[in-house]
């Protein structure tokens, strides 16, 4: 097994989360009224926090659940919440900090997720291709969509059952009339059964996804790290003979307030020492180590988009101050450290009495994690 002890440099640090703009279930109390409260600036400063600490890729949960969306929608009503579109000021946010967005066309139907008979009904498949188009037309412009997230999660027993293979395929195959260069993610689940088999190597090859990032499921209490170790050097090997399917972790940053693994029960901070020992047990296998979840579950205490519970904020603190001594080029400060006029072109316009001199500025805002250029008008009225 790997000796974390003193060696940090081998732990690979989280490149992503999983983001819920409004989930209405028990296990995102923590957050959950916060986030309809949120104003466009608190969903940037979240985005923000994120990018802050070397994060590159954000999945969207759910756009929509319990039939209401989360975006203006066609096919369900919006849930009431202070930012008129938080979904675009998501978006928007991400354009801005440099990290990628996994969008999501479920969950359409209320409650379905857990009825499997349910996927293929005429107007549950109708529902979610409705949203994908919506979802489509509104926010893959964005420079910051990199691809679909299919929300509906296969449990390996060891193998992906085939209504999940179709649903896979068949969401795929309509996203990309929509998006041809999208890129395709999906988590399934019941990864300690993992096998290395012909029938499980040939599933994947016919798997039309890009990316399959597996839950470590630690979270959940169906895996602890030796047992997660083992399942992703299985999966290490699988994914070397299909190597178009790219490995990543979905790695469980929670615990449980109350019972454990029932969704009635409020997801907390499961601790950093745990979760360090997650992420060294995935990393010498995964290509990227995403988590469930940032948002609730670490907060930057002096953020205007704190939130979640009470000890998110040490769990923050934690993870920068190890990310800091492992991996210091992670972390970006977003500070202006110079702003540099590069030209400056005087317009002299006549305007009845009055002489409007019209001043264009082009400066660069040059920052560690990514450059800004921008054009700023100037009038002066002499």
């Amino acid at each position: 097994m790997l000796n974390i002890g003193d060696k940090n440099s081998v732990i690979k640090p989280i490149v992503g989360s999983w983001f819920s703009i409004y989930w209405y279930d028990r296990r995102h109390y923590y957050w959950n009224d916060a986030c309809i409260k949120y104003t466009d600036e608190q969903w940037d400063a979240l985005i923000r926090d994120m990018a802050e600490l070397g994060m590159k890729y954000l999945v969207m949960c759910n756009v929509a659940s319990h039939g209401y969306a989360v975006y203006d929608s066609k096919v369900l009503p919006k849930y009431p919440m202070a930012s008129a579109d938080p979904l675009e000021a998501v978006m928007t946010a991400c354009d801005k900090y440099g990290i990628n967005v996994f969008l999501n066309n479920d969950y359409y139907h209320d409650e379905y997720y857990f009825k499997i008979d349910e996927m293929f009904y005429p107007e549950s498949v109708k529902g979610r291709y409705t949203m994908l188009e919506e979802v489509a037309e509104k926010y893959s412009g964005h420079k910051s969509f990199y691809g679909w997230y299919w929300a509906w999660e296969s449990y390996l027993s060891p193998y992906f059952a085939d209504h999940f293979i179709k649903y896979i395929n068949d969401s795929s195959k309509q996203a990309r009339l929509l998006t041809p260069k999208a890129k395709f993610l999906t988590a399934p689940y019941g990864t300690r059964t993992a096998t290395e088999d012909a029938k499980f190597i040939k599933q994947l090859e016919e798997l039309d996804v890009d990316i399959v990032a597996y839950q470590d499921t630690v979270g959940c209490y169906a895996m602890n790290t030796d047992e997660s170790e083992r399942a992703f050097e299985i999966l290490r090997r699988v994914h070397d003979k299909v190597p178009q399917r790219k490995l990543w972790a979905d790695v469980e940053t929670f615990t449980w307030e109350g019972k454990d693994n029932v969704a009635e029960t409020p997801l907390i901070p499961a601790g950093f020492d745990r979760l360090k020992k997650q992420l060294a047990a995935v990393s010498p296998y995964a290509d990227n180590i995403l988590v469930f979840i940032f948002e609730g579950l670490f907060s930057k205490p002096d953020s205007i988009a704190y939130t979640g519970y009470d000890k998110a904020g040490k769990y923050y603190n934690e993870y920068v101050a190890w990310l800091k001594e492992a991996h210091p080029e992670d972390i970006k400060s977003i500070f202006i450290i110079s702003i540099a006029i590069i030209s400056i072109t005087v317009i002299t316009i006549l305007v009845k009495p009055i002489k409007i001199v019209t001043i264009a500025v082009i400066t660069s805002m040059i920052e560690p994690c990514y450059e800004m250029v921008s054009l700023s008008i100037i009038t002066i009225a002499i």
